[in-house]
């Protein structure tokens, strides 16, 4: 453990500081060469497949009430859309047509990558006595994470500054690329569609039963077939089914989370809206965090989170060839300062 200058206690179980006192990556940096070797020693058929939902699904905002579907419109030249553009307006020798568009888009809206900027707790890291908005590795609001508002100090202040990630931002991510060997856990396969909550204990049975094995370095995916839900929905979703469906991890399970730290993998993938069960079980002490799962990857471990993910062809294809790994690349926009990002991933088998 190397100490920092951002904290003097570090939370339970966390990992702070085990990669070095300014880390922002935290376990990426288990993804090493050996493992994006071990990556591409599981293609053998040169087959791939899209793991990204189209960005405009779910549709509308049941899902999320503050992300919208993404707006895609035309830019503008002298006031008029670039969209069957002719230069020849400007010169009639020219002989070019343009298209051009710009969109704006809720960057967690659709299949995407959470960095460990997107969830912090409220933590004494100065070891005073008093909690601190803190996130992976001691970064702090107000400092490393930056928004319009100051919350802060309980209230409510403008703050003049820049908003955004200056540390643990998604760029980071996009840095290390993103490529190694997934894995797959098929949770569809043993429960079908049915809403069911999933902890250690029942996990480990699944692992067992397909002879999945996870190392340290690992991106694994759990495939609930919410992905083929979503898309039976053609974009207007139903409340009700959403809310009853699938599988979901028990996120409040301990040894569900101790599983995670001690199995060494980086990222923690699944085809659903937040991998773990939202809202999860009540607090079992006066206070908790309403995303246990969240807090324990992205806070304390620096395990990044990828969410709604279209995994069941992939899984089908899999489980027809007896297999469960396969090369994960999946690098997100390399937008510095954000907190989360669409992706378009890829498998290779």
């Amino acid at each position: 453990m190397n100490r920092s200058p951002r904290w003097k206690e570090r939370p339970p179980g966390s990992n702070w500081g085990d990669f070095g006192p300014d880390d922002q990556l935290g376990r990426l940096n288990l993804l090493t060469p050996i493992k994006v070797l071990e990556g591409v020693a599981e293609v053998r058929e040169g087959r791939s497949f899209c793991l990204s939902l189209p960005l405009d699904y779910p549709g509308g905002n049941l899902l999320n009430p503050r992300r919208h579907p993404p707006r895609l419109e035309p830019t503008r030249r002298e006031g008029k859309p670039v969209m069957n553009y002719p230069l020849s307006r400007h010169d009639p020798r020219h002989t070019d047509v343009i298209s051009d568009d710009v969109a704006v888009i809720t960057l967690q809206y659709s299949t995407q990558w959470d960095s460990l900027a997107h969830v912090g707790q409220l933590f004494d890291a100065d070891g005073d006595g008093v909690a601190e908005m803190v996130y992976y590795n001691g970064y702090r609001a107000g400092r490393d994470v930056i928004g319009p508002v100051d919350y802060s100090g309980g209230g409510e202040a403008p703050c003049n500054a820049t908003s955004g990630a200056r540390a643990l931002g998604i760029e980071n991510m996009a840095r290390s690329c993103i490529q190694g060997r997934g894995v797959m856990i098929d949770l569809e396969a043993h429960f079908g569609r049915e809403r069911k909550w999933v902890d250690h204990d029942t996990l480990m049975a699944v692992i067992a039963a397909d002879g999945v094995v996870v190392e340290p370095g690992d991106l694994v995916c759990l495939r609930t077939g919410f992905d083929r839900v979503i898309l039976e929905m053609n974009r207007r979703p139903d409340p009700e089914r959403l809310a009853n469906s699938c599988a979901v991890l028990d996120g409040r399970d301990e040894k569900l989370q101790q599983w995670v730290t001690e199995s060494g993998l980086v990222a923690l993938i699944s085809d659903n809206y937040a991998v773990e069960a939202h809202p999860s079980r009540d607090c079992d002490g006066p206070s908790c965090a309403a995303l246990p799962l969240h807090a324990h990857c992205l806070f304390r471990l620096g395990v990044n989170l990828g969410e709604l993910w279209y995994l069941s062809e992939l899984a089908d294809w899999l489980r027809q060839h007896r297999r469960s790994r396969f090369l994960l690349t999946a690098p997100p926009l390399r937008l510095p300062g954000a907190v989360g990002s669409p992706v378009t991933p890829v498998a290779t088998v």
